[in-house]
């Protein structure tokens, strides 16, 4: 495939998709036309963290297939009934293998009732040490769990990270920001009756912010039920802008250097 600088339009702002799982079976018949649309558009960088150990290699092969794909490692709390703590180690050994950019997807789920609370919360605390030991980021996880996370956070430091679709209130962004996290903003703020999280994304400070998509989930309105696809972007950053009164440049350059700073991620 042709690398991010090669396909990017020089025109086009932008953009880094810090949540998208392209490796998904859902982009099996258009993985590769996907790519090329999203890198067309400016989303020159998408992150493509890991769920469990048995798709370390699908993360593997898509970043290894598109220039613009940086993986990340871990296991999602979602699939806590395939984790075992043996995993762990396999963790440990995949990102000593190939570094990636942020320990993750990892984190808490409490809104899917027969997912173990206490066994998301080892999973969660081990992996934090994971991070914390190779001086990582983190991709968070938080579904209802927001304060159970903040806990652990407080207790296990690590070096900052994500909380990807953020959707707590904003005595809770406050708390994440202290610690060193960004706010994942996607598709869900899109929507109109989205009130708390339109409202956060309008009034949030910027340098707060990153984009996402979460792709192939949490469709934009204009998407409705569909796949989501990281060349949604734009016009979720386009969304965005129009909330906070600012033109989409503004957007797309702080939320880049945002994700930026928090990943390393070279200029």
């Amino acid at each position: 495939m042709p690398s991010a600088s090669e396909t990017a339009s020089a025109k086009a702002p932008f953009f880094i998709d810090t949540h998208c799982h392209l490796d998904a079976a859902e982009f099996d018949a258009d993985r590769d036309a996907e790519y090329a649309r999203a890198v067309a558009a400016g989303v020159a960088i998408q992150i493509v963290p890991a769920i469990s150990r048995d798709n370390f290699a699908a993360v593997a092969a898509t970043c290894e297939r598109y220039a613009g794909c940086l993986p990340a490692w871990g296991l999602h709390p979602m699939y806590i009934h395939v984790h075992r703590p043996e995993h762990l180690a396999e963790l440990r050994a995949q990102i000593e293998a190939r570094r990636p950019v942020a320990v993750g997807e990892i984190g808490l789920d409490f809104f899917v009732r027969d997912l173990d609370p206490a066994a998301q919360e080892y999973f969660l605390v081990e992996q934090l040490k994971i991070a914390r030991d190779h001086d990582l980021p983190v991709l968070l996880h938080c579904r209802r769990a927001n304060d159970a996370l903040l806990k652990q956070l407080r207790r296990i430091g690590v070096r900052g990270g994500i909380a990807h679709a953020f959707n707590g209130s904003p005595q809770q962004a406050d708390a994440f920001i202290k610690l060193g996290f960004k706010l994942g903003f996607g598709g869900a703020f899109t929507w109109p009756r989205a009130n708390n999280l339109r409202r956060l994304a309008a009034e949030l400070p910027l340098d707060a912010i990153v984009l996402e998509t979460d792709s192939p989930d949490i469709p934009p309105i204009w998407l409705g039920r569909g796949r989501n696809a990281p060349g949604e972007l734009p016009r979720i950053a386009q969304v965005l802008a129009e909330l906070r009164g600012v033109d989409v440049g503004t957007v797309a350059a702080a939320t880049t250097r945002n994700a930026r700073e928090l990943l390393g991620l070279v200029n």
